[in-house]
């Protein structure tokens, strides 16, 4: 393990819900080194997914600063702000999300024609991605023809296509059966042994937490006691 490639200093964040308001991470402090496999687990309303979204930038704090790679996210704005999202981030959520009209080869190389690569290297780079999940064979399948564990991995080499640091995963394996879902939980590992990818993933499926290399367990807004 290395440096923290993210940083969370006394972050709090609230929201309003029916005229009141929801203490949903409260003066969190927290690391998360680079190339960690990294579950966050809890129960609903625990703050898991808005750390996600405070990550990505997708969300601001309250309170408290988030530093990733060096950079306090908050203070981005902008095309600067996406421009950082695009080189660093990369997302897998429960919901595949693919274009049920294009192959898994044009899914995977959507986020590539935001770039000013050249068409044969935006497909270059998306048939590596498909490779490193193992599926080179399905290229030119539509998500229709693929399995649900296949879907997942053809999404999770859309979000690797573009070479992020770090991997944000929302419930990867919720959608999934146990296999496909050990197959998804293998790939993100691997992601992260032997590609160096932080890998941040939500979930509340006990055996995707046992499979990561280090969990933390989040009860209102804080960081549970392992023992509690």
């Amino acid at each position: 393990m290395g440096d923290p490639v993210i940083q969370f200093r006394g972050v709090t964040k609230s929201y309003r819900k029916g005229g009141q308001e929801l203490v949903v991470l409260d003066h969190l402090d927290m690391d998360i080194e680079a190339g960690e496999f990294l579950a966050l687990m809890g129960p609903s309303g625990s703050g898991k997914s808005t750390i996600l979204n405070l990550v990505g930038g997708l969300d601001l704090p309250d309170a408290g600063d988030v530093i990733v790679g060096g950079v306090s996210v908050p203070a981005l704005g902008g095309d600067e702000l996406s421009t950082w999202r695009a080189r660093h981030i990369g997302y897998v959520f429960q919901a595949f999300n693919l274009l049920p009209v294009l192959t898994a080869l044009e899914n995977v190389e959507l986020p590539l024609l935001l770039t000013p690569l050249k068409k044969a290297a935006r497909r270059e780079q998306a048939r590596y991605a498909l490779e490193i999940v193992g599926l080179a064979d399905r290229l030119d399948h539509r998500p229709k023809q693929l399995s649900g564990g296949q879907e997942q991995r053809v999404a999770i080499a859309r979000a690797i296509a573009m070479d992020p640091t770090i991997l944000l995963c929302d419930e990867p394996t919720g959608d999934l059966d146990r296999d496909s879902a050990d197959q998804v939980l293998d790939l993100l590992g691997r992601l992260s042994a032997e590609y160096g990818k932080t890998v941040v993933m939500v979930t509340h499926d006990q055996k995707a937490g046992e499979d990561a290399r280090r969990v933390i367990h989040l009860d209102k807004g804080v960081i549970a006691p392992v023992d509690a």
